[in-house]
């Protein structure tokens, strides 16, 4: 049949453009499902996250099948932050053997963002979206996590899209001697004068501000940040809450001041959708984890400690593995921070870019 690019609308159109997801990964022995709540009101313009970008869904269908799928993001708290005309394009997903169906895709969602004034498209990383896996494409990562097919490197590269970043993944097999380990962080990072506390004990007047600020602060800096309001962040946090997430996500002070955070939600592994008889290893229930210190505070150990505070409540809770989660290629002083932790490389990412040519 001949391919038919589509651009949905309303909300019945733009659910089954979410929920193709669910097709791609349904052979999949264990998988998570589309989140409709976050994302519908992104798409339909009800969310934080709509103001201040640009948007739009292109699909391709194969008759009445929706065979591939993918957001075109102009991103201007990106822009204005980078001082670029970069686009992004997030949500991509496809059925095998889609190459023709793909590029044609790209093709227009990267024709509309040069309307938009921008030079180049990325792929993996932007507006709620995550890098590529390139390796491990069984394990159940952590829940925010991609999982996708191993054919998505070859649709993107025919679709003129490089590699960009590199990213690697963290984990963390629990054993006594890093429990110790974790204990000796924290009460080092006490003696120093730091306070660790979770979000549950931060004044709710106070939490949601005291994290956007500290979050974007030390991140700033970080290859392809995008920096959250605290409408973004207090709904993010929302979701975190209910998760447990307040448990296990902390604040550093010193002095009283916000030096350092970490968000961590607990491991979800209930909510995974598993085929008969699959059962999920220990090593599959992870934990979601996002770190950063301000600079005047690094290397000083707050970061060991902050996350030694989220380790030890995963651990209280039964957890036999944890997840230091994704890092960039070159981010070393991140990395060194993952060793000391205990952790090792379990999978590898890559972010892709299409440049614009005149």
């Amino acid at each position: 049949m001949a391919l038919r690019l589509e651009t949905p609308e309303g909300s019945d159109a733009l659910s089954e453009f979410i929920l193709f997801q669910d097709r791609v990964y349904e052979h999949r022995s264990a998988r998570w499902p589309a989140l409709v709540p976050l994302l519908l009101p992104v798409l339909t313009g009800d969310s934080p996250f709509a103001a201040g970008r640009t948007i739009r869904p292109f699909l391709v269908r194969d008759g009445d099948n929706i065979v591939a799928r993918a957001l075109a993001v102009v991103d201007e708290h990106y822009n204005r932050h980078w001082r670029e005309r970069l686009g992004h394009i997030t949500m991509f997903e496809a059925m095998p053997d889609t190459r023709a169906a793909v590029k044609m895709m790209m093709d227009r969602a990267c024709e509309w963002l040069r309307g938009h004034n921008v030079e180049a498209a990325r792929a993996g990383f932007g507006l709620l979206d995550f890098p590529f896996v390139i390796d491990d494409y069984e394990s159940l990562p952590s829940s925010l996590v991609r999982h996708n097919p191993a054919y998505y490197h070859c649709l993107l590269k025919d679709a003129g899209f490089e590699s960009e970043q590199g990213w690697v993944d963290y984990k963390i097999r629990v054993t006594p001697e890093l429990i110790a380990r974790y204990r000796s962080a924290l009460e080092a990072a006490r003696r120093g004068g730091y306070e660790i506390v979770p979000l549950k004990d931060v004044p709710e007047a106070r939490r949601i501000p005291e994290v956007t600020d500290t979050f974007n602060d030390t991140f700033k800096t970080h290859w392809g940040f995008t920096p959250f309001t605290e409408e973004e962040l207090g709904l993010m946090l929302g979701f975190y809450g209910m998760t447990g997430g307040f448990e296990t996500s902390v604040l550093a002070y010193q002095n009283g001041a916000p030096v350092g955070i970490v968000l961590v939600t607990p491991e979800t592994s209930e909510g995974a959708l598993l085929a008969p008889g699959r059962v999920l290893h220990d090593s599959e229930k992870l934990n979601f984890l996002g770190i950063g210190v301000r600079e005047a505070a690094r290397g000083r150990g707050v970061n060991l400690a902050m996350a030694a505070y989220s380790y030890l409540e995963l651990i209280r809770r039964g957890a036999k593995y944890l997840s230091y989660t994704l890092v960039l290629d070159d981010n070393w002083p991140s990395r060194r921070t993952a060793e000391k932790l205990g952790a090792y490389v379990c999978a590898n990412y890559m972010v892709y870019r299409r440049n614009f040519r005149s």
